[in-house]
């Protein structure tokens, strides 16, 4: 566009003023040019466009206006009059300037800009001057006029950063609309923004700009807001520039990407249309600080308030939650703190990021770990609902974390959501039901080996879970409810931690005791084993004890720390007297300069526990308060979610636990009271655990509480008499408890009972029993003698070696407790009343213990039926050998017993472990394992757990294995703690076990061949479940000791039948096998042992020196077998499915697992893998069910299958062993039953004859036949696939 020609002025280029206005020039002063200007600005401003006269009169002077004397006067005022004057020149003229010339133009602007600068001050006397001339330029659009200069873009940055940088809080809203009018016609008019011009506007989004200047931070943002259509162009460009091009040189402000972004996101997305695309290219960037960059771009846009890109861009959005699995951990850690503000802003995507937070939440990386916790505990304290179950789920995962911090911050995230939603109700029930899971989840933890994890779930109980702070019937109130709304596990936990902080508070009280004793040796050295001890109990054992080593002595020392720590361990110590004393106690070992104190810090993990902060008298009172409610029915037990029965039967159960660790708070008539209402009851176990309570805490009823005591007697005589059993014997307990007069209160008992006793009438039978045996137990001098005459007369000869009824010939091998015949109960119980006569008598003088052994063994020969008048049903059978079994097992307790059980016996008890009924093996497994681990029993029994290698199934063989292991650790820990145990080293070193095992194996009865690989491949299943634990570790050269053991074994004989050379073979096989097995786990062994085994001479008969028993038993290929397995035929897996049917005891077959199942020990469990082929996988429970099933149901149309295959199995010539078992067939029989059913086709080949082999699963025959190529692949090449090195 070309300029329009230059106006001459009129009157021969004279410069016309208005009237009244003399010329101005250079002669006159600054202040006569003002007041000429002021009356030219005057002329001006009422001159409109139509004026053309005057415009063509004043032509010369606007032209004169634009001189250099005008735009370069150094006078303020001056040149805010001439730039008004110009600005009305421009309004007036307009659209055709009266200037021509484009660097005129240009000064001109540049002049006009350079006064908006006086917007700056609003207080100023020219401010409305000032803003006349914002508003003429503004309303007038006079700036477009530069567009058409070459140079324009230098007046536009000048004007905006002159804007930008004037505008303040002062000015109001008319100057902010103006300068926004000005610049946005500039940008929405001419044909681009330049870089340079587009950086005037973006610098002020940069938040050190931002917070310098708030106003021009709004102005660009309501700028940007008004060009979006016409500058997202020009900011797409800048970004494509410096993001996808790396031109970093482009822009000033290239450093600032990531911010811009973020700005101009909020202001509006549309700016950023172009440019998202691009960021998910970054996304993908090799340079991992680059992508870290982006994401926490992306992690602020995603997550903002109303942001709505994740369901606009959702390309984006995908790419963006693939960095939740960046190899950058930097990366991954700003992906999961982002899900916190996504989870709260936006619950509508947490189902988007609940897998990636699960594959975060198993990050090897412990603080991604830890954040993915903290980010969904923190959205579950904002609410409830933001957070699924999955989520929580993560959470609750994470409270087993290898990483203390982890699972400490698990717990207390768990522990601040339960306070908060089901505590204080803070969400409606609702919300409570869905996390009701986590008190028992808190608890559980308390199984945990890890002393941390027991302190915080102390901690956690303390503040969270019935928080101490809250007044005592409040406090009460939440501990009566929460136990009534624990599962069993978590109630079994939380009375182990109350049992844990009373087994605490006993050892400072001994420690305390111990300093009022006069100082001695043996008072140090008694004391450093109660500090030892306690220190066993506090957080990092090693600091613990010199912790503890100072705080002794600090306890030595000073008189009034010993009096206030005996206060609060006093048995009367109250919940506010224990707050005082830790008070007081922490106080006195507070130094002020030390600003951390670790030995403080440590006294106040053992203060804690130590203090009772729950349970008082007060707190006693209030919970039989509470229970005497739920008894009259006017609690609040079905608001609080529980039946009144549920409340009832959890509040005694509550109250029992506490009589064993707080017996004192329970001495109080009104509680008492309470009791007693609960023992008259029909709920059999409230008054079992009303009668406990009495038990426990009844020491001084007799002396201060007369009235309860005359009201109590009849009761417990009464439930010794005809209550239930267990009522029985607790009142009898009760009675020996609390009486002093015990002796006459249990002749009244023992008297009428005796001679009641009626074997015809078995049901009323069972109460005495127990009542008669725990009364001999108890006072064995007065009842021992009495007690003889009924043993012999009416318990042995009237009572077990008679069946009287009938039993249920369903064919099940257990059934449930109410379904057992009343006389089957009555013998059990007669058998137990046996054992605890014996171990009240303590001796075996009159030769008692020597019949009743002899019994039972008779019982477990004949499997239960002793009479073998086939009357008794095979669950009946079970349970009495359980019985059986479980007495001679409890008599092996006592020392004088355990002398004089045979080896014989002991075998027949140990074969209990494989009885063929599942929960017969089960339970005498775990009474087995409880009376070790507790150092009751001998040695020898932990053999026993050998044999557990043959357990059909597979949950049952990892329970002793568990049962190994903790036995082991208890035995090792005890030699460490206790110096006097190394005297007893024979008794107490696990690896003394070895020579019983070994010869228990020798007399197994399934070891009938010792040559044959499937006996023997037993043998060595059953070393090496016990040695793989053992050998765990080559502590103190143990390798080699265990072979020296085996090997002096060898040069021995069999003590049970000396003289018998093949009982001697065979012991001389499995020690063979034994050695193989420890050989081949450890290259150890094989060094020099200094210590001679000492080897138990009632298994063992040691030879004289001449004997010398050098012989290999074991040729080298059937070692070879043992190593690589013995290759089988794949088998007929058409007939997989057919009923199998064998006339007498169904044999038990082993259940191994799926090859997809994880194992119960590690991958190199055993060195001796063999190639069994292995062809279905049974599930455990299916298994237990299927296994107690005598005769299995059998369809009518498979009833003519199975006729040949009866017949041929009664043809296979199984004959009974002269001495029945313990209910398991022999292999032999086993095998040739298997073999002849194999014959006739009624039996699969590979499966189903003997023990070892897995039951075919219940799939359909199709399903069989579809897959049966691959099998049979597999199990050909199975044999050489599995050989394993054994030296790795």
């Amino acid at each position: 566009m070309e300029f329009p020609q230059q106006q001459k002025p009129a009157g021969d280029g004279k410069i016309v003023y208005p009237p009244g206005v003399k010329e101005i020039t250079d002669k006159i002063s600054n202040d006569e040019v003002v007041k000429r200007l002021k009356m030219v600005v005057k002329t001006y401003m009422d001159m409109d466009q139509d004026s053309e006269e005057e415009k063509q009169q004043y032509l010369g002077l606007a032209l004169h206006l634009a001189s250099e004397f005008f735009l370069r006067n150094p006078n303020k005022d001056v040149r805010l009059l001439v730039a008004c004057c110009l600005a009305d020149i421009f309004r007036i003229y307009a659209p055709e300037a009266p200037y021509t010339s484009h660097d005129k133009l240009k000064d001109i602007f540049l002049f006009i800009t350079r006064q908006l600068k006086g917007l700056e001050d609003t207080k100023s006397p020219q401010f409305n001057r000032y803003f006349y001339l914002l508003e003429n330029l503004a309303w007038v659009k006079s700036y477009n006029i530069c567009f058409e200069l070459e140079d324009c873009n230098e007046i536009f940055i000048q004007l905006f950063k002159t804007l930008f940088s004037v505008i303040n809080n002062s000015h109001n809203q008319k100057v902010q609309m103006h300068m926004m009018d000005l610049m946005s016609s500039i940008i929405m008019e001419g044909d681009g923004v330049t870089q340079e011009l587009l950086d005037t506007i973006l610098i002020n989004l940069i938040p050190a700009h931002k917070n310098l200047n708030k106003q021009a931070y709004d102005l660009a943002k309501t700028l940007l807001k008004r060009t979006v259509q016409t500058i997202e162009t020009c900011i797409a460009n800048f970004f494509n520039q410096v993001l996808v091009m790396g031109k970093s040189s482009v822009s000033d402000l290239s450093e600032h990407v990531f911010d811009l972004i973020q700005e101009l996101f909020a202001i509006d997305p549309m700016l950023l249309t172009s440019v998202m695309p691009q960021l998910e290219f970054k996304l993908k960037s090799n340079d991992g600080e680059e992508r870290l960059a982006v994401v926490r771009l992306l992690a602020k846009l995603f997550g903002a308030k109303d942001s709505e890109l994740a369901s606009q861009n959702r390309p984006l959005w995908q790419c963006f939650l693939g960095r939740f699995n960046d190899i950058h951990v930097p990366v991954r850690l700003e992906c999961v703190k982002f899900a916190s503000h996504c989870l709260m802003n936006h619950p509508d995507l947490a189902k988007d990021l609940t897998e990636y937070l699960k594959v975060r939440s198993h990050d090897p990386e412990e603080a991604i770990r830890h954040d993915v916790i903290v980010t969904i505990i923190n959205a579950g304290k904002k609410d409830l609902n933001l957070v699924n179950d999955q989520l929580l789920g993560f959470v609750r995962e994470r409270t087993l974390d290898k990483r203390w911090r982890v699972r400490k911050e698990a717990m207390m995230g768990l522990a601040q959501l339960y306070k908060k939603y089901c505590l204080h109700h803070e969400a409606g029930k609702e919300s409570a039901q869905k996390i009701s899971w986590i008190k028992d989840k808190l608890l559980h933890i308390y199984y945990q080996n890890s002393i941390d994890d027991k302190l915080l779930v102390e901690k956690i109980f303390a503040q969270y879970m019935v928080p101490h702070s809250l007044d005592t019937e409040e406090k009460m109130k939440c501990l009566y409810y929460l136990y009534s709304c624990l599962d069993t596990n978590a109630v079994k936990a939380l009375n182990e931690m109350w049992k844990c902080q009373n087994m605490l508070r006993s050892l400072v009280k001994e420690l305390l005791d111990l300093h009022k004793l006069p100082v001695s040796e043996a008072n140090n050295t008694a004391m450093l084993g109660k500090l030892m001890s306690i220190a066993k109990n506090l957080p990092d054992a090693g600091k613990a004890q010199d912790f503890m080593k100072k705080f002794n002595q600090v306890l030595s020392e000073d008189e009034k720390l010993r009096i206030q720590l005996e206060m609060l361990i006093s048995p009367t110590c109250s919940c506010k007297q224990a707050e005082i004393c830790v008070r007081e106690i922490t106080r006195k070992l507070t130094f002020p300069k030390q600003p951390t104190n670790p030995f403080l810090e440590m006294v106040k993990f053992l203060l804690e526990r130590i203090a009772p902060v729950h349970i008082d008298s007060e707190a006693i009172s209030a919970l039989v308060k509470l229970l005497n409610k739920s008894i009259e029915g006017t609690a609040d037990d079905e608001e609080e979610g529980v039946t009144p029965d549920t409340a009832i039967r959890s509040g005694l159960e509550l109250l029992k636990v506490l009589s064993f660790t707080h017996p004192t708070a329970f001495h109080s008539a009104e509680t008492y009271e309470s009791l007693l209402q609960c023992l008259k009851m029909e709920d059999d176990k409230v008054a079992e655990a009303a009668i406990q309570i009495f038990r426990n805490t009844g020491q001084k009823i007799e002396t201060e509480l007369q009235q309860i005591r005359s009201t109590l007697i009849p009761i417990l005589h009464q439930k010794a008499k005809r209550g239930t059993p267990h009522q029985a014997k607790q009142a009898v307990h009760c009675i020996h408890a609390i009486f002093n007069n015990k002796e006459v209160q249990l002749a009244q008992i023992f008297e009428p009972l005796s001679r009641s006793l009626n074997a015809d009438v078995p049901e009323q039978l069972i109460t005495p029993l127990v009542s008669l045996g725990h009364i001999s137990m108890l006072a064995p001098d007065q009842f021992a003698s009495p007690m003889k005459s009924i043993v012999a007369n009416f318990i042995v000869k009237d009572l077990l070696m008679n069946d009287r009824s009938v039993g249920n010939k369903n064919g099940k091998l257990w059934s449930a407790d109410e379904e057992v015949s009343p006389e089957v109960l009555a013998k059990v119980q007669a058998i137990k009343l046996l054992v605890r006569w014996l171990l009240g008598m303590k001796n075996n003088q009159s030769k008692s213990a020597n019949s009743t052994l002899r019994l039972l063994s008779a019982m477990l020969v004949s499997e239960g039926d002793l009479t073998e008048q086939k009357k008794i049903s095979k669950s009946d059978m079970s349970r009495l050998r359980l019985a059986a079994g479980s007495a001679i097992m409890k008599l092996a307790q006592e020392p004088c017993y355990h002398e004089i059980i045979t080896p014989e016996q002991f075998q027949l008890c140990g074969l209990v472990i494989n009885d063929e009924c599942y929960q017969v093996r089960q339970i005498f497994a775990q009474k087995l394992h409880l009376a070790l681990v507790k150092l009751l029993l001998p040695l020898e029994y932990l053999a026993v757990f050998a044999l557990c290698a043959k357990d059909p199934v597979k949950e049952r063989r990892a329970h002793a294995r568990q049962c190994l292991l903790k036995n082991i650790s208890v035995r090792r820990e005890y030699i460490k703690q206790n110096p006097l145990a190394q005297e007893k080293l024979v008794s107490l070193l696990p690896e003394y076990v070895v020579p019983f095992m070994i010869h228990l194996l020798a007399h197994d009865p399934d070891f009938t061949k010792p040559h044959e690989y499937e006996q023997l491949k037993d043998i060595k299943e059953c070393l090496w479940f016990m040695l793989e634990v053992l050998m765990t570790k080559n502590e103190n050269n143990s390798h080699a000791f265990l072979r020296k053991m085996v090997e002096n074994i060898k040069q021995t004989k069999d003590a049970q039948c000396p003289e018998d050379a093949k009982a001697n073979e065979k012991l001389y096989i499995v020690c063979d096998v034994a050695l193989f097995v420890i050989a081949n786990k450890s290259t150890a062994c094989h060094l020099d042992c200094q210590k001679d085994p000492v080897l138990p001479s009632k298994f063992f008969l040691v030879q004289d020196k001449e004997f010398k028993n050098d012989k290999e038993y074991l040729t080298g290929e059937m070692r070879q077998m043992l190593l690589t397995g013995k290759p089988k035929p794949a088998p007929v897996l058409a007939t997989v499915n057919k009923t199998l049917t064998v006339p007498g005891r169904r044999i038990i077959q082993k259940t191994t697992m799926a090859p997809d199942t994880t194992s119960n020990t590690s991958t190199n469990s055993s060195p001796l893998i063999t190639a069994n082929n292995k062809n279905s996988s049974t599930d455990s429970t299916e298994s237990r069910a299927q296994e107690n099933n005598e005769n299995p149901v059998i369809k009518k149309e498979e009833t003519k299958k199975d006729e040949p295959s009866q017949k041929l199995a009664a043809d296979a010539g199984i004959e009974a062993s002269p001495v029945r078992r313990r209910g398991r067939p022999t292999k032999a029989a086993a095998a040739a039953a298997a073999a002849a059913l194999k014959e006739a086709g009624a039996l699969p080949a590979g499966g189903g004859g003997g023990k070892g082999r897995k039951r075919a699963s219940d799939t359909t025959t199709d399903s069989i036949n579809v897959k049966m190529s691959k099998q049979s692949q597999q199990q050909s090449d199975e044999g050489t696939k599995r050989q394993i090195d054994l030296q790795r």
